[in-house]
């Protein structure tokens, strides 16, 4: 399955246009052969936009899922993108995933807030293993600092998840997460991670771009520079299961020692 990140930061606080940059990169990406495209965390809104966060929040069905729903199924590939989700009374950082035909397959709640600006906007999500099969493949879903935690990755690697989709707006100085870190979590787990990522100056933060396509082996498929660029990586289905074969880890677990990890 060939795959697209949109790597690209948008226009803070400008809904309309990263919607439409997101129409324009979904038909690039079918026109490539695509049939899944992802975009990076907060893209339908703008990361650092402060207050701005809880005035452009929407439900999970709300104008931009029903907007997003039309570009997918007017070009035929899944859409996947970050946003606010506004629940009753509380906003969430969250990824949401659309079939190729337009139907909601996913939508994921960060787990792990970083740092007190997340944490002063956002509850945090308590599903951690959120999947949807997609064509020949079982998808997870997690957002840039949960896939820093292992138990999060190695959950969704026991869940059976072949291709781990992170939106994520990762910055200086923590380029290591995208060069060292990421492909580490695909060789330990046996599944793809792709990992999507924000791009230049945007508030009080400079995003160091890198988006990145690891293998079940570890190996870096493909990976973007620190502009604005359109990402295409081929997943094979059969991968992740032959790279479990090869390499035991899940096998060797012995779950019995590790107690202490949920304390």
């Amino acid at each position: 399955m060939r795959t697209a990140l949109l790597q690209s930061s948008g226009r803070p606080g400008e809904v309309d246009a990263n919607l439409r940059a997101l129409d324009a990169a979904a038909a690039r990406a079918a026109r490539a052969g695509a049939e899944l495209i992802a975009a990076p965390e907060m893209f339908l809104t703008g990361y650092a936009i402060g207050d701005d966060v809880r005035r452009l929040a929407e439900p999970a069905d709300g104008p931009s899922a029903q907007a997003l729903a039309a570009v997918a199924d007017r070009h035929g590939i899944a859409v996947a993108y970050g946003y606010p989700e506004r629940d009753g009374e509380h906003v969430y950082n969250s990824v949401q995933l659309i079939s190729a035909d337009g139907a909601p397959l996913a939508n994921y709640r960060k787990t792990h807030l970083y740092g007190d600006f997340e944490r002063g906007y956002f509850t945090p999500g308590e599903d951690p293993v959120v999947q949807a099969r997609l064509g020949p493949l079982t998808v997870g879903l997690l957002i840039c600092y949960d896939v820093e935690f292992p138990e999060n990755t190695r959950a969704h690697a026991l869940a059976g998840t072949d291709l781990l989709l992170v939106p994520t707006a990762l910055m200086h100085p923590y380029r290591f997460v995208a060069d060292s870190l990421v492909p580490v979590r695909a060789f330990e787990n046996q599944m793809y991670v792709a990992y999507v990522n924000r791009t230049g100056p945007e508030g009080e933060f400079r995003f160091v771009g890198l988006s990145t396509v690891a293998a079940p082996d570890g190996v870096v498929t493909a990976r973007a520079g620190e502009g604005e660029e359109l990402l295409l990586a081929d997943v094979d289905p059969l991968l992740p299961a032959a790279s479990r074969k090869v390499n035991p880890y899940l096998d060797d677990r012995r779950p019995g020692l590790y107690g202490s990890l949920a304390v």
